[in-house]
């Protein structure tokens, strides 16, 4: 095969339709806008109107809310972990902090902190620096010789 045999499958693409090319084209005049009003003029979207019905997003009911100072983690499995160690991104004898982790590659940000949780299986006997874990995590981790300190979090504002 050659860069100039190379072609589109057959009916992959299609050609766009011209619209308000004169009235022997099938799509002249009015271009498909039918006539008149005001969805017939340019710069008109009328996005959630419902013709004077009372539009969806005001028939049902507010619910829920987002808490904006709600703490944000990077959450790591301890698979992940182990293959960082396999692969000797990541030293088991040195601690496992956030910072080990963002140069291993294995988180992209620290965000509010790292919590560890328990998926796939932890060979190595790490120690493991993170703001929070489950309380599998943990269970395996000390099941593998390591060890888990927490971080202290700060006093939620009052």
């Amino acid at each position: 095969m050659k860069l100039n045999e190379i072609k589109d499958n057959e009916g992959s693409s299609k050609n766009r339709k011209r619209v308000g090319r004169g009235i022997g084209s099938g799509k002249g005049k009015t271009g498909g806008r039918g006539v008149k009003g005001q969805k017939a003029r340019s710069g008109v979207a009328i996005n959630g109107f419902e013709g004077g019905q009372m539009p969806i997003y005001r028939r049902l009911p507010k619910r829920g809310f987002n808490n904006i100072f709600a703490a944000d983690y990077v959450e790591v499995s301890l698979g992940r972990i182990q293959a960082a160690i396999d692969a000797g991104k990541l030293d088991a004898k040195a601690t496992v902090d956030a910072a080990a982790l963002k140069a291993a590659g294995v988180i992209r940000r620290e965000k509010d902190g790292v919590r560890v949780l328990s998926d796939g299986e932890l060979k190595a006997k790490v120690t493991i620096v993170a703001a929070g874990a489950s309380k599998p995590a943990a269970e395996k981790i000390e099941k593998a010789g390591g060890s888990l300190q927490l971080l202290a979090q700060p006093a939620a504002a009052e």
